[in-house]
């Protein structure tokens, strides 16, 4: 089970990468950075979601302890992968954390409740259906 959970990170993490190209080419121009920031979280969470709802049942976990274990190791391994990246890029510190600072405007924080949450809510949507 957390292999294929892992495998199934591994694909938000290219589908998000493109996502974030995607943002910086064709959102940033015309709202500007942190707008397009602050809506990428949101559309990043749906597309989260998505994957998390598709694949849940691949994953095959048996309780609601797997579910927030995955979740937990989902939200690790992206912050672990969002400050690497973000630091290899050059982005300074204070710029990466205030991406998930509400009180400047970043929603960051928002989309890594959701990730953690996702393959509880995932569930819930697949069962009820």
């Amino acid at each position: 089970m957390i292999g294929r959970a892992l495998l199934v990170w591994l694909l938000m993490m290219a589908v998000e990468t493109i996502h974030g190209v995607l943002r910086n080419l064709l959102l940033v121009p015309m709202v500007g950075d942190l707008r397009a920031r602050q809506l990428g979280v949101f559309i990043g969470s749906a597309l989260i979601l998505g994957i998390a709802v598709l694949l849940i049942d691949w994953i095959r976990p048996s309780s609601l302890r797997e579910l927030l274990v995955i979740g937990a190791m989902w939200l690790a391994l992206t912050l672990a992968f969002e400050f690497t990246l973000g630091r290899s890029l050059g982005r300074p510190w204070n710029a990466l954390l205030a991406d998930y600072d509400l009180t400047r405007g970043g929603l960051l924080s928002i989309g890594m409740v959701v990730l953690a949450l996702a393959p509880w809510i995932a569930a819930r949507i697949r069962q009820s259906s």
